[in-house]
C-alpha cells in the first residue's frame, strides 16, 4: 500500500532531520568540532584577527554564542586572543597553527554542500522550494523561531542540558 502524501511529507521530513543529525555526528567524531565552532574557526582564518561582534556577524550567531564557541575553542589551543594595541578595551580572536590545521582536516559542511546544489535551481525552482518550506514552518508552528542559515543540531550533554548549537539564532 502506497503512502498518503502527509506521510510522504513526513517521510521526507524526517530524512532531513536525521541526515542532519548524521552529520552533525560524524563531523564531532572526525574532528572533534561542533558545526558552529567549525562555522566560527573559519570565520577567523577569513577575516584575519576579529573581534566577537564580527564573528557574531559574519556568522549569523549571537555574540553571546560566539563568546562560549570562542572559549571553547581557546581551551583547545585552536584560538587566541590578543588585546588590541590601540584600544586596550578590544580584543581580537586569531586562529593558531593547531585551529588551522583541524581546518585543512575538517569536511565541508552541511549546509554548504546544500547552498551548491540550492544555487544551481532555476529561479522558479528557489521561489518554489523556499515557499513551500515557509508554509510547512508554518504548518509546525515554527515560522516565528529564530534560526541561523545553517544546517545543525544542538549537542546534548549528559545532563540533557543543550550546548551552544542550540544557541544558533539569528543576531537581533
Amino acid at each position: 500500500m502506497a503512502l498518503s502524501y502527509w506521510q510522504e511529507v513526513l517521510v521526507n521530513l524526517r530524512k532531513i532531520i536525521r541526515a542532519t543529525d548524521l552529520h552533525s555526528k560524524r563531523l564531532t567524531k572526525e574532528c572533534g568540532l561542533t558545526i558552529p565552532q567549525i562555522m566560527v574557526l573559519r570565520a577567523i582564518e577569513e577575516l584575519g584577527n576579529v573581534t566577537v561582534r564580527r564573528i557574531s556577524d559574519e556568522v549569523s550567531l549571537s555574540q553571546a554564542t560566539v563568546t562560549t564557541i570562542l572559549n571553547r575553542l581557546e581551551q583547545r589551543a585552536l584560538i587566541g586572543r590578543v588585546r588590541s594595541e590601540s584600544d586596550k578595551r578590544v580584543v581580537h580572536a586569531k586562529l593558531t597553527d593547531a585551529g588551522r590545521s583541524i581546518l585543512q582536516e575538517a569536511p565541508p559542511l552541511l549546509h554548504e554542500t546544500f547552498i551548491e546544489r540550492f544555487d544551481a535551481l532555476e529561479d522558479w525552482e528557489k521561489t518554489q522550494t523556499l515557499a513551500v518550506l515557509q508554509r510547512v514552518a508554518f504548518m509546525m508552528d515554527a515560522e516565528n523561531l529564530d534560526a541561523a542559515p545553517l544546517l545543525d543540531v544542538p549537542a546534548v550533554s549528559g545532563t540533557g542540558i543543550a550546548e551552544e548549537g542550540e544557541e544558533a539564532v539569528l543576531n537581533p
